[in-house]
């Protein structure tokens, strides 16, 4: 066992490199789980010792724990918590509805504001959780319309990764950018949702446009949305009342950390435990998504293993190499590259890969230089996502739902909209960047 461990002491980049490399093969092959294959990765860099970056063996304990970020562990957790207790109440729905009601059933309006609402909820909710509450009122509103829902459920998928992009909460990568940069969720709006909204405003004309033969429909149908009963909407208003003001207390929380300096997942914690004082504990947490929790967990132990041998700082100094040190092309680089590998791989394994990435660049050449590249990791990774049909979990929940209801949404039918959106998407984050950051 010594003289393994020797072994791959001396050769912790190739052996760490492999270990990653491999589980995004698995993980892009979906044939296995992707939280068993990021769990066995770290297993088998814990049992290589790939952590240790000193030759005195240390306790498991003392070393591995170091590597999972658990500011975004329990940011993630928390929010989860808040969310699926909030979704309880049905408060959501009666956002949805209403929002419905006043488009006079006119369907260009109708998907708009669907679209809007998806966006906006995208931006504090996990996009999972958004598209999940806003399926349902599609499929009625499109049934009531006699309406294909497929130009409404791809506009929702792609307004969901884009709305995602403009906290830092709306989407996992945010949060992992977050956590390494030191970016507060006031940092996302003042940097980011300027821009996001500008992408959603533009990117939901353009699918407007190209589905406008589908969304037709008769004045005797358009009257049928008006008149939808939002009256059973909420189920519980005493929780629709406590959990919306927890929500909003968090959300302020968090606006407020440039005055408090509270941690945001800590602000998270506080807003999940009041709300669990109500609840019982058990059945709540049965409902938090474990699976994408001890997927980050087995994440953060796999680039741990990459990040202890220095092969991340290997990975740092040839970017800065190939672009001569010119922070407008790592800059075009970064952005370009995620968008198009966040289309085709899980955008958030590749944001844990790049985010220590660039804190070892930042260390090199400073805060100044790095701070448009972390901006461009994050609008190229949760845009990217709008790639393809398997670009983001989302995506492919959308997809699942649409098939079961007897409407599927094909690969290459999807790719249409999804690659032309995407595309203007980082075209106006380009321009977005160049005029913010580098002129």
């Amino acid at each position: 066992m010594e003289h393994l461990h020797l072994f791959f002491n001396q050769n912790a980049v190739l052996a760490s490199a492999s270990i990653l490399i491999v589980a995004y093969i698995f993980i892009a092959w979906e044939k296995i789980s992707k939280v068993t294959i990021a769990l066995l990765g770290a297993c088998l860099t814990l049992f290589l010792g790939l952590l240790q970056t000193e030759k005195n063996p240390q306790a498991l304990s003392e070393y591995f724990t170091n590597f999972i970020d658990f500011n975004v562990i329990f940011l993630l957790v928390s929010m989860m918590i808040i969310v699926h207790i909030a979704a309880k109440s049905g408060m959501f729905t009666w956002v949805a509805n209403e929002i419905l009601k006043h488009t006079k059933g006119r369907p260009k309006l109708v998907l708009f504001s669907l679209a809007f609402f998806t966006a906006f909820t995208s931006a504090f909710l996990d996009n999972v959780t958004t598209v999940i509450l806003v399926m349902p009122i599609t499929f009625a509103a499109c049934k009531k319309l006699d309406l294909n829902p497929i130009p409404f459920l791809i506009t929702e998928i792609i307004c969901s990764n884009i709305g995602g992009t403009a906290t830092l909460i709306g989407d996992p990568p945010n949060i992992i950018i977050g956590s390494a940069a030191g970016f507060s969720f006031m940092d996302f709006v003042k940097e980011l949702t300027g821009i996001v909204t500008l992408i959603f405003l533009v990117c939901t004309g353009i699918l407007i446009f190209m589905f406008r033969k589908q969304l037709v429909s008769t004045a005797e149908k358009m009257e049928l949305v008006t008149q939808i009963d939002n009256s059973n909407s909420i189920t519980d208003k005493i929780l629709a009342w406590r959990s919306g003001i927890v929500l909003l207390l968090v959300i302020i929380g968090f606006m407020a950390h440039d005055i408090t300096h509270i941690p945001t997942f800590l602000i998270a914690m506080i807003g999940a435990s009041v709300l669990l004082i109500f609840e019982k504990p058990a059945k709540i947490l049965a409902e938090v998504e474990w699976n994408t929790i001890f997927f980050f967990i087995g994440l953060f132990i796999i680039i741990g293993g990459l990040e202890a041998s220095g092969g991340i700082r290997l990975m740092a100094n040839w970017l800065l190499e190939v672009t001569n040190g010119s922070q407008s092309a790592t800059s075009m680089i970064i952005l370009w590259a995620s968008g198009i590998l966040s289309g085709i791989i899980d955008n958030i394994p590749y944001t844990a890969t790049m985010a220590p990435m660039l804190a070892t660049i930042s260390q090199t050449m400073g805060a100044e230089y790095t701070h448009p590249l972390w901006w461009c990791l994050s609008l190229g990774a949760c845009l990217g996502g709008n790639l393809t049909i398997i670009g983001a979990a989302a995506n492919v929940i959308v997809s699942e739902n649409s098939a079961k209801q007897g409407h599927p949404i094909s690969f290459m039918y999807y790719l249409k909209y999804g690659a032309t959106t995407t595309f203007v998407a980082l075209l106006l984050s380009m321009g977005y960047i160049y005029v913010r950051f580098l002129i």
